[in-house]
């Protein structure tokens, strides 16, 4: 595995849902002759492709893709278990003479491979894990992440509900030192020599992009993709029906709501989140945000800055 300290060259295309990060990042692979590392916190699990809107095959033009369908529905994951999968691949690549292009709207996967965070590094209290681990199995990842919101609303800010080994153990260091997590300031020195890109558009433009897209999710298969997942087993508190569009889905399985209501809660949940994603990745020094243009032209601007 490569040296993290080498600070090897990375690509990062980041941004919010329906952003156009995926086509923009094929581009960019292409002229680098490199391959794609997805940062997508629901990409990564088999079966949940219409709701992902997930890269199809046309749409990944050959470019090789990781960290794509390498979960089962069922499972949990967290962004320790994706930095474990994800930064070797990511070496793997530097190791072959290629710029890695790292893509995704989930910015936690994204700074667990470019930064060495410890998250924490207080003593361990197996009472109080078991404790919120239990809590969230009776109430779901959304009720643990707004306990989280009460005590430690910055930490919580800047982790996914999903995220859940991350929450508890933000809530187990505030219970065990009284403390914040968002007090044990993590050092955010970059471990590779990264640049980070995003397309911005007018905030209107992009709710209709939202909106378009969830209209297409709708109409091809979404309900039933949920619902195939059901029949499966997975459980409507598995952390994979937690994503948007699966958690509004099964609640109006359960309720008996029509089509157009299910679409609106999505469309409204999405568009929340896409104005958090936008927040979180303008922290960033080095992003590079990029004025709204065809994707070849901007691929050829980003890859362009890189010696090949």
């Amino acid at each position: 595995m490569v040296q993290e300290n080498s600070l090897a060259k990375v690509v990062v295309i980041c941004g919010p849902t329906a952003s156009g990060k995926t086509a923009l990042a094929v581009e960019v692979a292409r002229r680098l002759g490199s391959e794609v590392i997805s940062a997508d916190s629901m990409c990564i699990y088999k079966g949940c492709d219409i709701g992902t809107a997930k890269p199809t095959k046309e749409e990944t033009r050959g470019i090789v893709h990781h960290m794509i369908d390498v979960v089962e529905p069922f499972d949990d994951y967290s962004v320790g278990d994706y930095k474990a999968a994800a930064l070797p691949i990511v070496s793997g690549i530097i190791q072959r003479g290629k710029i890695p292009v790292i893509c995704g709207g989930t910015g936690f996967y994204i700074n667990s491979i470019l930064y060495n965070l410890s998250y924490g590094n207080s003593a361990a209290d197996d009472g109080v894990r078991e404790y919120y681990e239990d809590y969230r199995a009776k109430y779901g990842n959304e009720k643990l992440h707004g306990l989280l919101a009460e005590k430690d609303p910055t930490t919580a800010a800047v982790l996914h509900v999903n995220d859940v080994k991350r929450v508890i153990r933000a809530l187990e260091i505030y219970d065990v030192t009284g403390k914040r997590k968002s007090e044990m300031n993590d050092e955010y020195v970059p471990v590779f020599d990264y640049s980070s890109y995003c397309v911005d558009f007018p905030r209107e433009e992009l709710y209709e992009r939202i909106n378009a897209r969830v209209d297409v999710m709708m109409k091809t298969g979404l309900i039933d993709e949920v619902k195939g997942l059901l029949a499966r087993g997975v459980s409507p508190d598995a952390q994979c029906m937690q994503g948007i569009g699966y958690k509004e889905v099964c609640r109006g399985i359960a309720e008996g709501l029509p089509e157009s209501l299910i679409a609106e809660e999505i469309k409204f949940n999405t568009r929340h989140y896409a104005k958090r994603q936008i927040t979180f990745f303008k922290r960033d020094e080095r992003l590079k945000i990029l004025e709204k243009s065809d994707v070849n032209s901007l691929a050829d601007m980003i890859a362009g800055n890189y010696d090949r």
